[in-house]
């Protein structure tokens, strides 16, 4: 074959390949990108029609009503929505006053949970912690900086366990101060929360010992209010010590709407405060002080009604819903080495973790806690008489005692928080010592590093 033809045929393909070539290609070309315009077409109408999905986790509670409740909150309770409809907040006779009785209260929380649902869930163990202290700054030259780490201790707690907590520091009522200030600010705690199922007061001089404790509400569902007292020393010594009124949990209900309206009024509101006094001070012969005291009127009223409040408060004695100072801070080192012998000898107990899943190990613990008899950490360690803002404290503790011991309590609670952080206070009596843990803590020789400096 002539070499010039084969060349003009073999261009004449070459270009007829080519034009095929780029022909199929256009064609292609069209047809994808008529088929995307058709897809983005669909997609427009589909997303027009369906909302666009949430690949986030949500947390909504059965019951809630979409309509009535738009957003949830990250806890399953909606934050962000409170209905039109009418409720106790609407009524203008209602009274936060601790002068004003309130009835019907049940119904009424009733009526403002119906229009709130998604509280509904978990409203049964649903706890605010309050606590307070005075309006002014402290006398006591330390008083100030000890209510700031006593205040810290129970929010940590708070923080664990999934409380509410509200701290007061003003008189809600001129007349009611001292212990009597609690009472405006229990009700007023009742009326701004009625999703909470219990009021939980605590002393400002009251900290947190166990910081894993978690209350056994269950014990507790055929009770009204819990107090640490002993029912022998009511009843057979009508003594004044019989129970401790520093620390209580009340059900928000109108029996405890009743009694708080009728323990007041033993107090610097009545008419007959001091009678009152005098007939307490007549009962009990071990009662300090010659005016009428929130301690002395809750005995009383067991003593005198037995029948009206026995079966509705539970005295808790088996375990420390509140201890005596005194009694206890000599116990922490000893507890603190058997906890960590048991972590030793348990690798599940000694794991790290998130704070938020403390109460889990708290579980644990327990299976193991029966073999530590006394040695159990004291739940709550209560500093009645040492009275840290005033300074005052009773004349039968050293004032420097006081000081020391709720350093001593604070720190060993304050380390039990620490840890979940990596650190430790290293000497209890010292709050700016502070050593970082090893991951694999505790160890035989961290377990000493950590306890003998501390026995003093």
């Amino acid at each position: 074959m002539n070499p010039d033809l084969s060349h003009f045929q073999s261009s004449a393909m070459a270009k007829l390949r080519s034009r095929s070539f780029w022909s199929h290609l256009s064609d292609a070309f069209l047809f994808f990108a008529a088929a995307f315009l058709a897809l983005v077409l669909v997609w427009s109408f589909w997303s027009y029609f369906t909302p666009t999905p949430n690949f986030l986790p949500t947390f909504t509670h059965p019951s809630s009503n979409s309509k009535n409740n738009p957003v949830e909150s990250g806890f399953g309770v909606n934050l962000k929505s409170d209905p039109k409809d009418p409720t106790f907040y609407d009524d203008p006779e209602m009274s936060y006053s601790i002068e004003k009785p309130v009835k019907d209260w049940d119904g009424k929380r009733k009526e403002w949970l119906k229009h709130h649902p998604s509280f509904t869930a978990g409203a049964r163990e649903r706890i605010v912690l309050v606590t307070g202290s005075q309006p002014k700054p402290c006398k006591n030259p330390v008083g100030d900086h000890l209510l700031l780490r006593l205040f810290k201790n129970k929010v940590d707690y708070c923080r664990i366990h999934g409380c509410d907590v509200f701290y007061n520091n003003l008189l809600l009522h001129p007349k009611m101060k001292s212990f009597w200030a609690k009472f405006p600010i229990v009700k007023a705690a009742m009326f701004a929360h009625p999703e909470a199922e219990w009021i939980w007061w605590v002393d400002s001089d009251a900290l947190f010992t166990d910081m894993e404790f978690k209350l056994p509400l269950e014990r507790y569902k055929n009770h009204n209010m819990v107090v640490n007292g002993w029912p022998e020393l009511i009843y057979n010594k009508r003594s004044w010590t019989s129970l401790n009124a520093g620390v209580f949990l009340v059900r928000n209900c109108q029996w405890s709407m009743d009694l708080i309206s009728t323990w007041s009024n033993m107090g610097p509101i009545s008419e007959d405060y001091e009678k009152w006094g005098q007939i307490q001070r007549s009962m009990f012969k071990d009662k300090l002080y010659p005016e009428s005291d929130d301690q002395s009127a809750l005995i009383y009223l067991l003593y005198k009604e037995k029948e009206k409040y026995y079966d509705h408060i539970y005295l808790e004695k088996e375990f420390y819903f509140q201890g005596y100072w005194v009694d206890l801070i000599g116990v922490y080192d000893n507890t603190t080495e058997r906890y960590l012998q048991m972590e030793r000898k348990v690798a599940r107990l000694r794991r790290r973790h998130a704070e938020k899943v403390s109460e889990q190990y708290a579980a644990f613990r327990e299976e193991f806690l029966k073999e530590t008899g006394k040695w159990k950490r004291p739940f709550i360690t209560h500093f009645t008489g040492c009275e840290p803002c005033s300074g005052n404290h009773n004349q039968k503790y050293d004032g420097e005692t006081c000081w020391e011991g709720m350093v001593k309590a604070l720190n060993f609670a304050d380390n039990q928080i620490l840890r979940n952080y990596g650190f430790l206070h290293s000497d209890l009596l010292d709050s700016s010592t502070v050593t970082e843990v090893p991951f694999d803590y505790p160890n035989p020789t961290d377990g000493e590093r950590f306890s003998s400096k501390n026995k003093r």
